[in-house]
């Protein structure tokens, strides 16, 4: 099942390695015209995620047995919510949980607890993916549904909560000032290096409703690439979500 909101665009040749193997190579980052946003990333992930597990209940409710497309819709956008915490659950576990541990040996217990807990949550959402799915299929049943899914966004928002107060203010002190661990570009560029959602529909995500200040000043920290394409993306999503939460997003 696609997890791409966007038009996908053709894929770029990995480059042969020496002894005629294809490898896959990283993005060279460009450099930031002002000092990185600390842990932007993680941060855009978490409000993104809060953002629309409130919002994806009353959409299920919303759901009239004759509008297929707008059921399609949802459970696309759905999948690619579920995706994008995948990754996300997967980048801090073998990539940021590691360097914790290494460098802030105290943190181990919180560290195991918060990895625990992401296995935990990743069966919980797909045991509500199928019941979504069928949601989607029979609108009938969209109202029971869609207290599962406030049931999820209770348990999701006790992790988030527990990261932000005991975690993200001791990493201030683990990365120096400057560093791209948790910034918004290492999250693109984990996101086009991994086999999930795409960075371009990750970027207007994460930015969907952010002051356009903000925006611009997250934008800055990004290659030309994105920065060239970004007004692209961002009117193509909002194509693709207006139907299900207006011109607003509300």
């Amino acid at each position: 099942m696609s997890r791409h909101l966007l038009s996908v665009g053709p894929a770029t040749t990995p480059a042969p390695s020496g002894d005629g193997t294809a490898v896959r190579q990283a993005p060279a980052p460009a450099a930031p015209a002002v000092e990185l946003l600390p842990f932007a990333g993680l941060r855009l992930v978490h409000a993104a995620v809060r953002r629309d597990l409130a919002r994806i209940p009353q959409a299920l409710r919303l759901l009239q047995p004759e509008d297929h497309e707008s059921a399609q819709a949802l459970k696309r956008h759905w999948d690619f919510v579920t995706a994008m915490i995948t990754c996300h659950h997967e980048q801090q576990d073998t990539r940021l949980w590691p360097l914790l541990r290494r460098f802030a040996p105290e943190l181990r217990l919180l560290l195991n607890w918060l990895e625990s807990d992401h296995h935990n949550l990743d069966q919980c959402f797909t045991r509500t993916t199928t019941l979504v799915g069928i949601a989607t299929r029979d609108p009938a049943s969209a109202w029971p549904v869609s207290y599962a899914v406030e049931e999820l966004a209770a348990r999701v928002e006790t992790h988030l909560r527990i990261e932000e107060r005991q975690l993200l203010p001791r990493m201030a002190g683990v990365f120096p000032p400057g560093s791209r661990i948790g910034t918004l570009p290492e999250l693109l560029d984990l996101l086009r290096l991994a086999d999930g959602p795409s960075a371009s529909d990750a970027l207007v995500w994460l930015l969907e409703g952010v002051d356009p200040a903000q925006v611009d000043r997250l934008l800055a920290d990004c290659d030309d690439e994105t920065v060239r394409h970004w007004p692209h993306w961002r009117d193509t999503y909002a194509r693709c979500t207006d139907r299900l939460w207006g011109p607003t997003g509300q």
